[in-house]
Parts: C-alpha cells; sequence; structure tokens
C-alpha cells in the first residue's frame, strides 16, 4: 500500500460540509492507493434491519450496530470500481468478527498474511481469486467516541508505516465526518427553523377563529378540569364536537398546557385539503415526483417534529391513506411523495370531528384500528346551546374585538340585545355569535346594535319571538324578587341543595358561592325537609 494519495484527501475532506461526500472521498482515496482491492467504512448507527439481519442470532445489542456507508471495490478482472453497500456485510454487530471486535475496543488490527489468518476470512475464495495478501482496519475516534471502523483489504504486505499514516488519516477522518454531521445539524436545524417561521407568519396573517377560551359554565369548566388532566401526558386526544364550537382552541389550550409547548402547533384541515394531495400534505414531497411538484416540500408530519399535529375534521382523510396515517401515528417513521428514505418523527397528535366515527366505522368508511388510535383520550366540546350564561361574557368579548378592529368606540350590549341572544339556538355556535356581532357593529354605524332581523333570517333549531322594548312585560320588585327565588331554588334543586366546590349551585349560577349564600339568606331560602 502506498499512502502518498492520502495527504491530499485528508485535506479535500477536511473542507467538505456535507456527510455523502466526506465519506465517498474517503473510500475512493484508499481505493486509490497501489493495489488496495477494497476499501470500506461503517459508521456506528441505531439497528434497523435487525428482524432481517443475517447475523441477528449473534448480535448482543439490537439497539446499534455498524452500518456499511460507504464502499469501493477494485477487481483484477476489471477496470470499473464496483460500489456495493447492500450485502451480508451491510450492517455488522458490534464485537463480532474483525470490524465488530475494532468498533467495540476501539484499537486497531492488521493482519499481513490472510493465508495464514484464515479464521478471519469470510469469503476465502474471493481472497484467493483478487490475490489479496493483508487487512488493516483502523477504528475512526471523535473525542473519545468510537464512530466507526475504517477498513481495506490489499494485495501486496502493509507494512508498518504505512499501517501508521492509515492511522493519521483515520483521525483526519473521524474529525471530517463529525464535523459534517455537524454541519448537516445545523443546516437541518435552520431549515426546521425556516418552516416553522413560514409557517407561523402564516399563521399570524389568520387571526384565530375565537379568540381565547371565554366563559364559565359548568359545561366548560368540566372541559377545562380535563385539558388540565391529559396535557401533561403524551396520550392522543380525540376532540368530539359541533362545528363552530372551538375545537382548535381545545387543542391549542391542550398544546399549551404540554411539555411540547416550546415547539410548534401545527393545523391541518383535513376536509380542505384535495383528495389526490393528502399525502403530500401529511409527508411532504420531493421535487419532480408527479406533476405540479417543482420543488421539495416538507410535509405537517415534519413541521410538527417535537410539536403537536392538530388534525381537524379527522373524518374526511380518504381511506386508503388512513393506514398510512396509522403507521406514522404507531412507529413514528414515513416517507416523502417519491422518496424512498424513511423518515423518523416525534409528534402529538390531537384530532378533531364533528362526524359520528364508530358510524362511519361501521359503514366501511374509517378505520377502527386508526380510531382507537386517536381515541385514546376522548374529549367532547358542549355546543353553545347547552353553556347559555357563556353567552354575554362571549357576546362582550366578540363585540370588543370588533370594535377595537373596526374603530367603533360607541358599540354596547344593552340588555335587550343580551335577552336576543339568549333566546336564540345557535346552531353555528360560537363561530355564528361571533359573525352575529361583527355584522351587527358594522350595520350600526355607531348606533345601537340589532340583532332581530339578524337572527330572524336564520333558521335557528328553536327561535323564539323577540320582543321589542316598547311591548316588554314591566316586572315590579316584588315579582323581580321572586324570579329570583325561583331560580336559586331551581339551581339548589338541580345540585341536591350543595353550593360550594365544582358542580356546586354557585358555578351553575355564575356566582361567588359566598354571593349565593348571602342570597339564599336574604331571601329566606330554607331546605325542605324530607
Amino acid at each position: 500500500m502506498k499512502t502518498e494519495t492520502l495527504h491530499p484527501i485528508a485535506t479535500a475532506i477536511a473542507q467538505e460540509r456535507s456527510l455523502a461526500n466526506v465519506l465517498q472521498r474517503i473510500v475512493r482515496g484508499l481505493a486509490d492507493c497501489h493495489n488496495v482491492a477494497l476499501a470500506r467504512l461503517w459508521l456506528t448507527l441505531p439497528g434497523d434491519r435487525c428482524a432481517h439481519c443475517p447475523m441477528r442470532s449473534q448480535c448482543p445489542d439490537q439497539t446499534k450496530c455498524l452500518h456499511l456507508v460507504a464502499s469501493l471495490e477494485t477487481s483484477i478482472r476489471s477496470d470499473e470500481p464496483r460500489i456495493n453497500l447492500d450485502d451480508d456485510f451491510s450492517r455488522m454487530p458490534l464485537n463480532v468478527r474483525k470490524i465488530g471486535q475494532i468498533a467495540a475496543k476501539g484499537e486497531p488490527l492488521l493482519l499481513t498474511d490472510l493465508t495464514k489468518d484464515k479464521q478471519w476470512i469470510a469469503r476465502p475464495a474471493w481472497v484467493t481469486r483478487e490475490r489479496i495478501q493483508s487487512f488493516a482496519g483502523q477504528p475512526l475516534i471523535f473525542r473519545g467516541e468510537v464512530l466507526g471502523v475504517l477498513a481495506i483489504f490489499d494485495r501486496e504486505v502493509i507494512g508498518s508505516q504505512a499501517f501508521q499514516e492509515m492511522r493519521l488519516f483515520a483521525d483526519h477522518a473521524a474529525i471530517a465526518i463529525a464535523n459534517a454531521r455537524a454541519f448537516e445539524e445545523i443546516e437541518r436545524l435552520r431549515d426546521q427553523l425556516e418552516l416553522e417561521n413560514a409557517y407561523l407568519r402564516e399563521e399570524v396573517t389568520q387571526e384565530l377563529a375565537f379568540g381565547d377560551i371565554v366563559g364559565n359554565s359548568a359545561p366548560l369548566k368540566a372541559v377545562l378540569r380535563q385539558i388540565q388532566k391529559v396535557a401533561p401526558t403524551e396520550a392522543s386526544v380525540l376532540i368530539h364536537g359541533e362545528s363552530g364550537t372551538g375545537k382548535e382552541l381545545v387543542a391549542r389550550a391542550i398544546h399549551e398546557r404540554s411539555q411540547r409547548h416550546a415547539r410548534p402547533l401545527i393545523k391541518v384541515n383535513c376536509a380542505s385539503v384535495p383528495r389526490e394531495l393528502f399525502e403530500s400534505e401529511f409527508f411532504g414531497h420531493v421535487k419532480g415526483s408527479f406533476t405540479g411538484a417543482v420543488r421539495d416540500r416538507a410535509g405537517r408530519f415534519q413541521l410538527a417534529d417535537g410539536g403537536t399535529l392538530f388534525l381537524d375534521e379527522i373524518g374526511e382523510i380518504p381511506l386508503e391513506l388512513q393506514s398510512k396515517l396509522l403507521r406514522v401515528l404507531q412507529e413514528g417513521e414515513y416517507e416523502r411523495v417519491g422518496e424512498e428514505h424513511t423518515r423518523k418523527t416525534n409528534v402529538r397528535v390531537i384530532a378533531a370531528t364533528n362526524r359520528d366515527l364508530p358510524r362511519e366505522i361501521a359503514a366501511g368508511r374509517f378505520r377502527e384500528d386508526l380510531y382507537y388510535r386517536l381515541n385514546v383520550f376522548p374529549l367532547t366540546v358542549p355546543p353553545l346551546r347547552e353553556r347559555q350564561s357563556d353567552i354575554p361574557l362571549l357576546a362582550d368579548h366578540f363585540l370588543r374585538r370588533a370594535c377595537q378592529r373596526l374603530a367603533c368606540t360607541s358599540a354596547k350590549l344593552t340588555r335587550t340585545n343580551v335577552e336576543q341572544l339568549l333566546q336564540y339556538d345557535w346552531p353555528g355556535n360560537i363561530r355564528e355569535l361571533q359573525n352575529v356581532i361583527e355584522r351587527a357593529v358594522i350595520l350600526s354605524q355607531g348606533g345601537a346594535l340589532r340583532f332581530d332581523t339578524m337572527l330572524s333570517r336564520t333558521t335557528p333549531h328553536r327561535a323564539a319571538p323577540v320582543v321589542s322594548e316598547a311591548n316588554r312585560e314591566v316586572l315590579t320588585r316584588a315579582q323581580l324578587k321572586q324570579r329570583e327565588r325561583d331560580n336559586i331554588l331551581a339551581a339548589l334543586a338541580q345540585t341536591n341543595w350543595k353550593i360550594y366546590g365544582t358542580d356546586g349551585a354557585a358555578e351553575l349560577l355564575g356566582l361567588k358561592a359566598t354571593t349565593l349564600a348571602s342570597r339564599i339568606k336574604s331571601l329566606q331560602i330554607e331546605k325542605q325537609s324530607q
């Protein structure tokens, strides 16, 4: 082995930032040395073919092994060098055979006469045919860690001087590999940051549908308690609820209270993705993989890596794609469209639907195994008609936001306005309430807000008649007091006379417990004996 060509190669690989280029330059430099028949490089990486590896029975640790990442072979029968990364030695267990022992011990190995060291020869016919005389293997060590193994088979005897020069070359190679890995990680993080920034800029331009979660009704408080319980876990959550109830806000609240809150929350509205683009939307694609793929594109699973992926309207995903979604949820692996390379992702999935998924399963439109994978923690968001006490708070919240955006400071909610809103059934839920408030602000032109014509033009589940101020019944003080008394009695009856704490009458009425106790005493309400 003549090593004159190794010095310029060592200098060249130090300037490379691509790991693939570094690996190819290393084996090319060794293969160019006189009489080298085969140059190979293995790196220590996680086990990936354990189920099919021919050396599995000899592998002491199936979590990692040596992966053959670069190879160049010259033959006395051909002038063309051959690259082969997929033979019986493409994966080598640590501490097994000569390559595995070099990696496990971190010590070089030199065999100068393979005819006498037959216990080391795996392919004796090849050694004889190619007139191989010696073998040299060097560990690739960087900062005390063995990164892999560099090895050659030579048709001449490798002397001690050449073996020492190969040691120095291996040290340069280890540094170049570590640097290339660092550069690629920096590039990956930079690309990821650019993708996240682009996504967040897109999110900023689209105002959140409902603002913050607003309300203090008992049904909403029950949902918030569930959020507090499930948020710190890694469990998948399936949010059920009618359209417009604020399922995305619930997903955002779970993410913000989770251990992934520092990473992005990426959302996909499955109902808005064209059927033929679902796979690209989820997993991304490479340039030229289909008509219109003019550049590489990252999918939502890549964007959400380390964070949370919110799949809204999960019931809209085509049946043929559901198996691929299930795979990435179970194994954390996927491939871009048009790419054979398997990528890994670490994502928590929160899904939402307004469909009856068990019925969809019975109809053959949704996979049962995917349903159970998503439905680890089911959470139901109540419709607005079940949160009547929240309507005034939500209306005031949307009014303030609309006035700020539309520069209208004079709009106020009157008692009549609130009564009108309370009498309506809100089939469109919170989204419809927000739209009604914004429309009323625009139409008011600085005057009084009017909802009667707006609500009457819609078709609610149960539309109550709107009473004008002129015809509204006027109650005496005694009648108002009796109505308050009846309302408190109804709340006490529903809560079995529990005043304080969760699900108590005070919570149901939206009052402080001390205030309710004072009103009970003032109205002389007493619990009747059974």
